[in-house]
């Protein structure tokens, strides 16, 4: 083969990589009506800040016949950082310890929810109908914690709107506000705030070589054909 023909496929091949294997695998839901991935996805959540009276962990749920804890993303040593000043806000360094970022592999085809446990406030999910039905947290794009410089009260009153991060979560990523019921159950959707975006499958050498060889083999195909 010659050099030629050989750069060309080699450029093509990794080409054919880098598109295929540099974007993260879709979800099928990623919202207020569950959590679902087609394949093994890897999300990285970060922690931005809270606003909720209690001391709160938020974690990753299945869903079944039971809804069980299988992870724990982040965890307060404290209510806040300094009791109510700030509608008891609570930061990374202060309230969550630790570096503030956490990434899970959801497994294909298994249904997830996230959970905000409040101790005695309990447990509300992201997932809609885990709730007897009322919507306890909002997925809004990265955008809005750009504009909104933090999470305040009454920044998502229009919560119906911000039920679904399935096309942010590959771009940019999305942010997931939680209310935990507490005051008489606000609905000021401030409680909790992460923020959550897929992790990009990584390029790997097998698929650089199963791209290459496919390509050559197309060749021999013509020049056979040809002959």
């Amino acid at each position: 083969m010659n050099t030629k023909l050989l750069s060309a496929l080699t450029a093509t091949a990794v080409a054919t990589a880098l598109l295929g294997a540099g974007s993260p695998a879709q979800a099928f839901s990623f919202g207020t009506n569950g959590i679902t991935f087609a394949n093994n996805t890897d999300v990285k959540f970060n922690f931005k800040e809270s606003h909720g009276g209690y001391t709160s962990s938020l974690g990753i749920y299945s869903v079944g016949s039971v809804t069980s804890l299988v992870s724990t993303l982040f965890s307060e040593t404290k209510s806040s950082d300094n009791g109510d000043q700030n509608e008891w806000k609570g930061s990374l360094g202060n309230t969550v310890l630790g570096s503030g970022t956490a990434v899970f592999t959801f497994l294909a085809n298994q249904v997830y929810t996230l959970g905000l446990n409040s101790g005695d406030g309990g447990t509300v999910y992201s997932t809609s109908a885990l709730n007897a039905g009322t919507q306890q947290a909002v997925f809004g794009g990265s955008s809005l914690w750009t504009a909104l410089g933090r999470e305040t009260t009454n920044a998502f009153q229009a919560a119906g709107s911000y039920t679904n991060g399935t096309a942010s979560l590959s771009n940019g990523g999305t942010l997931i506000s939680f209310d935990d019921r507490g005051g008489g159950n606000d609905a000021d959707f401030q409680d909790f705030t992460v923020s959550a975006e897929a992790v990009p499958e990584p390029i790997t050498m097998t698929g650089l070589a199963l791209g290459l060889g496919g390509l050559v083999a197309a060749r021999r195909r013509r020049a056979s054909k040809t002959v």
